[in-house]
């Protein structure tokens, strides 16, 4: 039975899980309270990917004061070895009489085994309070459980015209400060920034992370996307000391290697057209450990990645963040947000939901989820004899 505390704790469970973000990935942010009493006797949350899950935490913490207590967690606990023991046993050992989680884990390995051996050893366990929020926290964890692929974010600031920049191709600065760090707070927990050719000439940007802190201390990997224009030397990117984390992605031959800085690496994609194949991008930074990208732009890769740069273009962002600034800019040739080939008919657009809105400083901010079929992992043929 829910009392109207579970509700309080289990938000200070999902708020100590976030503290993980994004250490913990490809593993799932877990937040762990143990209360007696009313009395909030320890706290945990999984630091990083590798570490101690937050149940270990939580209890090392509590001591002998986790005997006949309650754990808030929103996550099921573990039942299997890994690279650390089994979290349920551990629970169970303890002497904690009641388990509140907000969702099961829907990793094979665990997968209802946690509560199952929780129940066994005589502990109460409820499970589904704040499932929701439970889900959407740890949105990046499942889309990688669902489908091996990365978590997509679209990103861009407009103007209230629906321009990405001026008709001359200027657009520092259509959003304002508070906006800026926004944007330099989702690179910081990005693992790939996505651009095109054409931001690299007009823009040259850096794409490293200045106005907010760096927990992960490293700059994500920066992967320019090579169509008719090749990628020049001498942008900004190269001469940094972060150039060690660039891709440059083509179809074609790109320049020599030997040309690049030490570190830059190139990836060619087989494909007809001059486009990057956005799958097989996908797929291909996801083995080299990539769990969240975030696209930037221009307009056609905002496209690519949202199924609107032609016919039989597949959708992969899963969300989109775009910042609205309250300027005009006019002219009918300044560059919009979303370029591509677009639908002929409105009854065609791409559907968002989930909409939601926040102020940051005079811009606006709108999130939202495209309306998409759910993608599964490609079923592997096992051979015969």
């Amino acid at each position: 039975m829910t009392v109207p505390t579970d509700r309080k704790y289990m938000q200070m469970a999902l708020a100590l899980a976030k503290r993980g973000m994004p250490r913990t990935w490809p593993n799932p942010m877990v937040g762990v309270l143990i209360v007696k009493g009313r009395r909030i006797v320890a706290r945990g949350w999984h630091h990083c990917c590798g570490g101690p899950h937050a149940e270990i935490h939580a209890l090392k913490n509590a001591g002998s004061r986790a005997y006949a207590a309650t754990m808030y967690l929103n996550l099921e606990p573990c039942a299997h070895h890994g690279k650390t023991p089994p979290c349920a046993h551990a629970v169970a050992k303890a002497g904690i009489k009641r388990v509140v989680c907000a969702m099961q884990d829907p990793n094979p390995k665990v997968a209802g085994k946690g509560f199952a051996y929780l129940r066994k050893a005589g502990v109460e366990v409820q499970v589904g309070l704040m499932r929701t929020e439970a889900q959407v926290l740890n949105r990046v964890f499942l889309k990688l459980l669902a489908t091996d692929l990365p978590y997509v974010v679209n990103k861009t600031a407009l103007s209230l015209d629906g321009k990405i920049a001026c008709f001359n191709g200027k657009s520092r600065w259509i959003s304002g400060l508070a906006a800026r760090k926004y944007a330099h707070q989702l690179r910081s927990t990005a693992d790939a920034i996505v651009v095109g050719a054409q931001t690299v000439f007009q823009d040259n940007p850096e794409l490293n992370i200045r106005l907010v802190p760096n927990p992960r201390q490293r700059m994500p990997l920066r992967v320019l996307l090579e169509g008719k224009r090749r990628i020049p030397l001498n942008i900004k990117m190269m001469k940094n000391s972060q150039r060690q984390n660039i891709v440059i992605a083509s179809t074609h031959s790109p320049l020599s290697a030997k040309k690049y800085p030490d570190g830059v690496r190139l990836w060619t994609f087989k494909q007809a057209s001059k486009r990057v194949p956005i799958g097989a991008l996908l797929r291909r930074l996801r083995k080299n450990g990539v769990n969240f990208v975030l696209v930037e732009g221009g307009a056609d890769i905002h496209a690519a990645f949202l199924g609107l740069a032609g016919s039989k273009t597949q959708v992969y962002s899963d969300e989109i963040h775009m910042v609205l600034a309250p300027k005009l800019i006019g002219n009918k040739n300044a560059l919009g947000p979303i370029g591509g080939k677009g639908v002929s008919d409105p009854n065609r657009a791409l559907l968002l939901e989930d909409l939601q809105l926040e102020l940051l400083g005079s811009d606006i901010l709108i999130k939202a989820k495209p309306v998409k079929p759910r993608l599964c992992k490609p079923k592997t043929r096992k051979g015969k004899g």
